[in-house]
């Protein structure tokens, strides 16, 4: 089944936290729209980016067995301009919105979010803070709105989040698409690669928030405060 296939015989269900379950229903045209949904807009901090990217690279493998098969051209282009034209739109929405746009949202997780993403800007500077952005979920949503409310400068942002938008996107897709032409039959074990990935992507909080606590000053019993 192709990716136009999919999407003209798209079911009325479909699972926006299972990377399979949109590639099966919009193709190429889903990842586009969920990349760009995950980068520009702050509702879309839940969606899979990285198990979409990766599972993306699996299914454009040919002879690959998953849900649907995909072209890794058309893979290559969505996630790409999804990515890069989400995070450029949610920095403009940040430059004329401001700080107010963040605080409108009662998600604790974006807040959370908010403060590792502005943590990163001035512990890192923004070059590397806008690249490392696009591999912490969450934050990749974040920053880039918060890089408009902070007037970080247009041309170090458009400059700093192509080359982390393309570095993630392509760099995703392709370790997904070498693992299933290595990998005999690899599309079996879909689902378990793709849990890995997500243990993987959370990684980087899971480290953060460690960092985080044991910078917090101790109690004179040992505790921290």
């Amino acid at each position: 089944m192709t990716a136009t296939s999919a999407f003209a015989a798209a079911p009325q269900a479909v699972n926006l936290l299972d990377a399979g379950s949109l590639l099966s229903t919009f193709g190429a045209l889903g990842i586009a729209v969920v990349l760009f949904a995950e980068t520009g807009l702050l509702v879309g901090f839940f969606l899979p980016g990285d198990s979409l990217l990766f599972t993306a690279g699996l299914l454009s493998v040919p002879g690959a067995h998953g849900p649907v098969h995909l072209s890794l051209p058309q893979v290559l282009a969505a996630a790409v301009g999804g990515a890069l034209l989400g995070a450029q739109v949610g920095y403009l929405l940040g430059r004329r919105g401001g700080r107010a746009l963040l605080s409108r949202s009662r998600s604790r997780k974006l807040h959370e979010g908010a403060g590792r993403a502005e943590d990163m800007l001035g512990r890192y500077g923004h070059a590397k803070a806008i690249v490392l952005a696009r591999f912490v979920p969450i934050v990749r949503t974040v920053l880039n709105p918060l890089a408009g409310a902070l007037n970080v400068p247009a041309r170090v942002f458009t400059l700093w989040q192509v080359l982390g938008g393309l570095v993630w996107t392509v760099g995703l897709v392709l370790a997904g698409y070498g693992l299933g032409s290595s990998v005999p039959n690899v599309d079996r074990y879909l689902l378990p690669i793709v849990a890995l990935l997500l243990v993987v992507s959370l990684a980087p909080l899971a480290v953060e928030l460690v960092r985080s606590r044991s910078r917090q000053p101790r109690t004179p019993n040992g505790s921290s405060r």
